[in-house]
């Protein structure tokens, strides 16, 4: 079992919060970083040609990246039905612990860092490879987003 040292700050302090309670309980944590998950911005809603599908998930996830700000920190956006509480729980999770880090600093979080949630008896081997293509969508389009500004 990894541990959390490899992790961001936030990611870290939320796989603790998964770690430090029982399965039942990490549902519904999980829940409500579902209902946390904020809206898409107005500039967003409209187009959705600017987000990308993650396919691999059971439900329609949609999401897109922004960078190039002075700081250098990249947003995540998503779009994830409201009837889909995992699927969006799990983008709750990254848009917290992702969101206004570094490039770097994400593209260093390990790929299977969403089994450290302790959740891959919770919830189905199908629902977690989604939760693992969500992490490895952002990483990609970050690599690429760096590589375009490099």
């Amino acid at each position: 079992m990894m541990t959390t040292q490899a992790l961001p700050s936030a990611l870290a302090a939320i796989v603790d919060d998964f770690q430090a309670v029982s399965e039942p309980e990490r549902l519904q944590l999980l829940l409500e970083f579902s209902e946390g998950l904020p809206e898409l911005p107005e500039r967003l809603k409209d187009h959705p040609e600017l987000l990308e599908q993650v396919v691999e998930c059971q439900s329609p996830l949609f999401l897109t990246i922004e960078t190039g700000n002075d700081d250098g920190a990249v947003h995540l956006f998503f779009k994830a039905p409201a009837e889909a509480p995992t699927t969006r729980g799990f983008a709750g999770v990254l848009h917290e612990g992702l969101d206004g880090l570094s490039a770097e600093e994400i593209l260093a979080v390990p790929d299977d860092m969403p089994e450290l949630l302790g959740l891959t008896r919770a919830i189905t081997p199908l629902r977690m490879r989604g939760m693992t293509a969500m992490l490895g969508r952002i990483k990609r389009k970050v690599a690429a987003a760096s590589r375009t500004q490099a």
